[in-house]
Parts: structure tokens; sequence; C-alpha cells
């Protein structure tokens, strides 16, 4: 009789790129975007390095197989004096959804935030995104703010 497998979240490191590749390319491609092989190879180097203003990321491994990932960054922000933590992405494989993969990801960044002294994290999602928003309205309060960009 074989055990149920252990889901470990943990901090990329440089020999999860081609699983990380995999997760990323299907998570932009989830948002319908598509990003040229410099930034795929900037994002990863950015990922491990130790520049404070750099993205950190954490990955869910089950079995030995990457089946989710989040990247997030500390920031300043004008009205706190402590930063605050900024979740960019957040992904889980299609076949694992529903299994506590993209919670145990986001409970890994508050924890990582807490340990950094920056107790408020904050995301954006797509309107669309209507099974993770189930999760998300679970864990965190949804602000009434309105993204605007530049054109």
């Amino acid at each position: 009789m074989t055990g149920m497998p252990t889901l470990i979240i943990r901090p990329l490191k440089a020999a999860d790129e081609q699983q990380w590749r995999r997760l990323w390319h299907d998570y932009l491609a989830f948002y319908e975007t598509s990003l040229p092989e410099d930034v795929y190879a900037s994002s990863f180097a950015r990922l491990l390095g130790d520049d404070p203003q750099d993205f950190n990321g954490l990955v869910a491994e089950l079995d030995g197989k990457l089946v989710g990932l989040t990247h997030y960054l500390f920031h300043r922000h004008g009205w706190k004096i402590e930063n605050t933590c900024y979740l960019q992405d957040l992904y889980a494989d299609p076949d694992v959804r529903g299994k506590g993969i993209g919670r145990a990801l986001i409970e890994g960044v508050y924890a990582a935030a807490d340990a950094a002294g920056a107790p408020a994290v904050y995301w954006l999602t797509q309107d669309f995104n209507t099974q993770a928003r189930k999760l998300y309205d679970r864990i965190a309060v949804q602000t009434p703010f309105i993204k605007y960009q530049r054109p």
C-alpha cells in the first residue's frame, strides 16, 4: 500500500528551469500571452538572483514533479513604513487543481512576507478566472480597486 504523495512548497532552484518553463508557459497561455526567449531567460535569472528588487519564486512539488509556481516581490509603499508584497504569478497544473496547490503556494507567499516583515500581500486576477477566484475569496479580501495602465 502506498501513501499519499507529499506536497512540498519550496523556493525555486536552478535545477528547476525546464519544469518551471513548462509551468510558466502554460500560465502565460492561460492569459493568452506569449513571451520571447530573452524574457524567459531574464525572468528565471532574476528569480534566482539576490537583488532585493527582484522577484522570488516558490514551486509546488508533488512526487518529484513541479505542479505549480508563484512569483512575488517586495516593494515600498507610500502609505506604509514596511514593504508590501505583490504576488504576480500563480499557477497550478490543471490536473492538480482543487487539491490545495494554489492555497499552499499563496500560504507560502504569506509566510515569506511575514518573515520579511511585509504583512500586506496583494495580487490581481482576470475577472474570468472564476475557479481561482473561488479560492481567493476564501483566503483573501477583494478590494474595490480597478486597474488602469498606460496604453
